[in-house]
């Protein structure tokens, strides 16, 4: 899940990344914002889901994925849309 916030006179919006719960040690979001490299960690809250707050520019489109464990990718159940990747499959987009 996405939630959205658009911040005051910096034109930015605060968008917290959501996962639902899943078994997991690691969960890391990655995506165009992180340059996909820099992983940003996500913190398991009390019910289980997975969440982080990233600003970013507003009116602009970021790909992303969350990294579970360090071994498979997820995408997001309710991203903006969905644009194919250079590996067979789909990135989430968050639209800001």
């Amino acid at each position: 899940m996405l939630t959205k916030k658009q911040l005051n006179g910096n034109g930015h919006v605060r968008v917290t990344f959501i996962l639902p719960p899943r078994e997991a040690a690691d969960v890391r979001l990655l995506g165009d914002f992180t340059e996909w490299r820099r992983s940003k960690p996500m913190r398991r809250s009390r019910d289980g889901t997975w969440r982080v707050q990233v600003d970013l520019p507003a009116g602009r489109e970021f790909g992303f994925r969350y990294l579970v464990d360090g071994e498979h990718w997820e995408n997001d159940p309710s991203a903006d849309k969905y644009i194919p990747n250079p590996y067979g499959g789909d990135n989430s987009v968050v639209v800001t």
